[in-house]
């Protein structure tokens, strides 16, 4: 029997696959942050991104695969020193695939000793907003089964034999959990930065991994929600880990004007130490 571990202190070729079968077609009211861009003061509480240019010292370069529904996606890839089929998901904030992401992409790939193949996943099909309106409008009108259809690209492109884990921010933080779920016995872990829980518990039972929670203290992703993804959790069985820090929604992203270093760094060390255990990276 799994039992849910709470950290309220201290203390992720080619491959056939059928998308059409497997997509579970996500609620609007599960899992979707869109539900929050008509708050004002939710759109507010995102300060504009500082400005920044990335250039990647370990070979980043933006790449594209096909999707099932005949289009095709982008991604940022970092790929490992040496082949492998380790692959960790990265998730963009609702303002999509900017620099700062890549940014963190590399760092993350950097912390995992090159030994991890990185795909940052544009979800916004190469949409990218500067200011909070632009990014609510984005986030609203992003199409689920889109969405969905991007992540089963990226997992096919990563191939059959893949281990997955994934990680996001805000939008992202829920896209990593919702991941998680797609992409079914490849996962390996999960980590969700203030990203809005899944509810239905049907689902929740489909994760073949447990997940990583780093969340703020905010009105949106409450305190109240959080506590009902863990029960949800527990009643699927699965495992939660998670931690709420007091510090405002986004506290851990340095494009934020708001970035909390001290509460940032250690939610960055819990997820890198996850990581690290999951990707046996030593």
């Amino acid at each position: 029997m799994k039992k849910i571990l709470f950290y309220l202190t201290l203390m992720t070729n080619t491959f056939v696959f059928s998308q059409s079968c497997c997509q579970l077609n996500f609620a609007s009211s599960d899992g979707n942050m869109a539900v929050f861009t008509n708050d004002q003061n939710f759109i507010a509480s995102h300060l504009s991104p500082l400005t920044y240019n990335h250039s990647s010292e370990v070979g980043g370069k933006m790449i594209t695969f096909p999707t099932n529904d005949g289009k095709n996606a982008n991604a940022y890839a970092v790929m490992a020193k040496k082949k492998t089929n380790n692959w960790l998901f990265v998730y963009q904030e609702w303002w999509g695939l900017n620099d700062h992401i890549k940014k963190q992409s590399d760092i993350f790939y950097n912390e995992l000793k090159g030994d991890v193949n990185v795909l940052a996943i544009d979800m916004y099909d190469g949409k990218i907003a500067t200011k909070p309106e632009e990014a609510a409008k984005y986030m609203q009108s992003a199409d689920e089964k889109r969405l969905e259809t991007i992540v089963l690209g990226a997992l096919s492109f990563a191939g059959k034999k893949a281990k997955i884990a994934s990680t996001g921010w805000c939008f992202g933080g829920g896209w990593s959990l919702k991941s998680a779920i797609l992409i079914k016995k490849q996962a390996i872990g999960a980590v969700m930065y203030y990203g809005m829980p899944v509810k239905d518990i049907e689902k929740l039972k489909t994760l073949n991994c447990d997940v990583l929670g780093l969340f703020a203290t905010e009105q949106w992703i409450s305190k109240e929600i959080i506590e009902e993804f863990a029960e949800n959790m527990k009643k699927a069985n699965e495992i939660l880990n998670y931690k709420i820090f007091e510090s405002e929604h986004a506290f851990a992203n340095p494009s934020n004007p708001k970035y909390n270093e001290k509460d940032a760094t250690e939610a960055n060390k819990m997820a890198i130490d996850y990581l690290k255990n999951k990707f046996q990276v030593r």
